[in-house]
Order: C-alpha cells, then structure tokens, then sequence
C-alpha cells in the first residue's frame, strides 16, 4: 500500500475511474456546443483515466490528445485506449494545464472537465487552452460553481472532501475567466444537482470495468487502514450543499 497516494485523485488513478458534475449527459452537450465532429483534432485537458478521450474517438472517430498532471493517471488511460482498441486516435500525455506543451492553434476543440476548479491560477490555464485553440475553434469547460457564497461550514466541508484548496468562482468569474483570456461568443450553462444526470457516469464504463473498481475498492477498506480512515472523514456532505453548490457548461470562441 506504500506506492498508492491516498488523496481525492490517487484513489480516483487507482480504481480507474474519473467524474465530473453531470456525467456522461453533460459530456455530451459540451460536445454539441463546441460543434466537435469526425475530422475535429481535441485536446482533453485533465483527461485522468481517458474515460471522455476514449469515448470521443470511439462515437466521434475524432483524433484526441488527454493530457493530465498525475502519472498515475495517465497510465490508466493507456490502459483504457488499449483496452477499447483506439490506441490509433488517441494518445495521452504527462503537462501541467497551466503550461501546455503544444503550439499555438494547434487543436480544434480544446475541453475540459471538472479540472480547473482544483487549479490555483484559473485564468493561466484557461488562457494556455485558448492559446493551443484555432482560430475558430473552441474552448469547452465544465467546472463547479457557487450559486450564492456558501456559509462556513459548507465551504469547509467541500474544501476537506475534494481536497480543493483553490476558491471557486461564482458563474461570472468563470465566463470572466475566459473573456479575459480572449475568447468571444462566451457561454454558460448552469445547472443544479440532478440524481438522474449524475447516474449517466456509470454510462462511461464496461462492467468489467466497473468490477474492477469495486474489487479494487473492496481489497482497500480490508488491506488499508489509511483508505477506511481516509473514507469515514468524508462519509457526510452537508444536506445543504446544493444549495450553493452548481456546476456549469461553459464555451468560448476562438477569434478567427
């Protein structure tokens, strides 16, 4: 258990999973809003395991590059395009969002998924995705925001379970976020949390993967004091948090 990081993203790396606010549903839409098609070149930003990428390259024959920070996830999403057979439109990388290691207007469709919520300097990283964008093209996010200012105990709350150390802006500082990074055209689309959305996540994956997860989870909470622990800490959410707690699509439009 030494080699395994017990944090919101390690475990995520480890059972092979990643999700964002909306599940499959919301990846969808993100996708028509940015008008990806067949010959779209897209880079997924904060791909983790490669569950978008690949299912991008499998229903939409696009070319995908998934980049994320952590390592472990991006062995996952090998993994994943070899398991899923689309190891020739899709190719993962190890960069940081905040310094991309592409060209300028390299891809067509640049998205990313609950990603730049846990990321210190937003507007850095949102103006790297719009400077790999062509011109004409777009950038596409879905991340959390503060519907109304949370009161302490929820703000608390969030920041333990997620392990978000950054703030997380309301609605106006995201579409801020992006205007200020050159974009035009920008729009947003918010949401409050929906149970039946939320249950496409499991949409992503195959029931081999899904046994894997729970097999993974189950060998764990037996083998590691560290995970049980680390779980009981974030059992409970507050029954409020939804209350103040959204996520929202959010495009903007490279300038031709």
């Amino acid at each position: 258990m030494s080699t395994l990081e017990i944090s919101y993203f390690g475990l995520q790396a480890y059972l092979g999973t990643t999700k964002h606010m909306g599940g499959l549903e919301t990846t969808k839409e993100l996708v028509e809003m940015c008008h990806l098609g067949r010959d779209t070149v897209v880079l997924d930003v904060g791909c983790g395991v490669g569950a978008t990428a690949c299912y991008l390259a499998k229903t939409h024959g696009c070319q995908v590059v998934g980049v994320d920070a952590n390592e472990a996830m991006i062995a996952r999403a090998h993994e994943r395009a070899q398991d899923e057979g689309v190891t020739d439109r899709v190719e993962f990388r190890v960069a940081d969002a905040c310094d991309l290691p592409f060209e300028d207007g390299q891809f067509d469709v640049v998205l990313v998924e609950s990603v730049l919520t846990f990321v210190a300097d937003k507007q850095q990283a949102i103006r790297e995705c719009a400077r790999v964008t062509r011109p004409g093209g777009y950038v596409g996010l879905n991340e959390q925001y503060w519907i109304e200012p949370p009161p302490a105990h929820v703000l608390e709350r969030v920041r333990h379970t997620f392990e978000i150390q950054p703030g997380i802006p309301v609605l106006e500082g995201w579409t801020g976020f992006l205007a200020n990074a050159g974009l035009v055209d920008v729009a947003a689309r918010p949401y409050h949390f929906d149970a039946r959305r939320e249950a496409s996540q499991v949409k992503r994956y195959r029931f081999r993967d899904m046994w894997r997860m729970a097999y993974r989870s189950l060998f764990l909470y037996v083998k590691s004091r560290e995970f049980r622990q680390y779980m009981a800490e974030r059992k409970y959410l507050p029954k409020d948090l939804f209350d103040y707690l959204g996520y929202a699509l959010f495009v903007g439009k490279a300038p031709s």
